[in-house]
């Protein structure tokens, strides 16, 4: 399946004179692709997409053979929106993806949050104790907590700033949002997954 931005989108992907975006090839990208079925299952917990086909991972070739292949969080249709979760312009002897798995889990989480939220215009995922939205952050993180620092060991959650009187909070760990849906909405989301 191959697919491309909405001319109107910003960071649109089909560009005039642009080699076609595609599909990434199963088992292309091991690591990006474990790490988008584990968001996956967030968002089939918390939210039904148009049709209802999860996310996948989108290439887009370097037309020039310069840069690399850029691979992006796309919707089943292939648009997408944001900053690519892998650029293929790699340092010779680099391995293919980054060995980190929690960095690669994060990473994809907040692409495939920015592409529902850019296409779909609306917050996800939402805290079901606050009503607002949540960020992918390392397990234990404060408010004062910045990306790139280093003392951040935990596994990627979902976190959420709190309510005005600042109790931020880790609210899940990313892929298990399922577990924070009241019982009712839990039971119907394993009855729809034996479908």
């Amino acid at each position: 399946m191959s697919g491309r931005a909405g001319a109107g989108d910003r960071g649109s992907r089909g560009e005039p004179g642009r080699a076609e975006a595609g599909r990434a090839e199963a088992g292309r990208w091991p690591e990006l692709e474990a790490a988008l079925a584990v968001v996956n299952r967030d968002v089939r917990a918390t939210l039904t997409l148009p049709g209802r086909e999860p996310l996948i991972l989108m290439v887009v070739p370097d037309p020039d053979g310069f840069d690399g292949d850029q691979v992006y969080v796309a919707m089943a249709d292939g648009r997408s929106h944001g900053n690519p979760v892998h650029s293929d312009d790699l340092e010779e002897g680099a391995e293919p993806e980054p060995g980190d798995a929690a960095a690669v889990l994060t990473v994809v989480a907040e692409a495939a949050q920015e592409t529902l939220m850019e296409l779909l215009w609306q917050v996800w995922p939402l805290c079901r104790e606050h009503g607002t939205g949540m960020h992918p952050r390392p397990a234990g993180t404060s408010g004062e907590w910045y990306p790139g620092e280093t003392a951040a060991v935990g596994p990627p959650v979902w976190w959420c700033r709190g309510g005005r009187a600042g109790d931020c909070h880790d609210a899940s760990l990313i892929g298990e949002l399922a577990d924070t849906l009241p019982g009712k909405e839990r039971r119907a989301l394993r009855r729809r997954g034996r479908r």
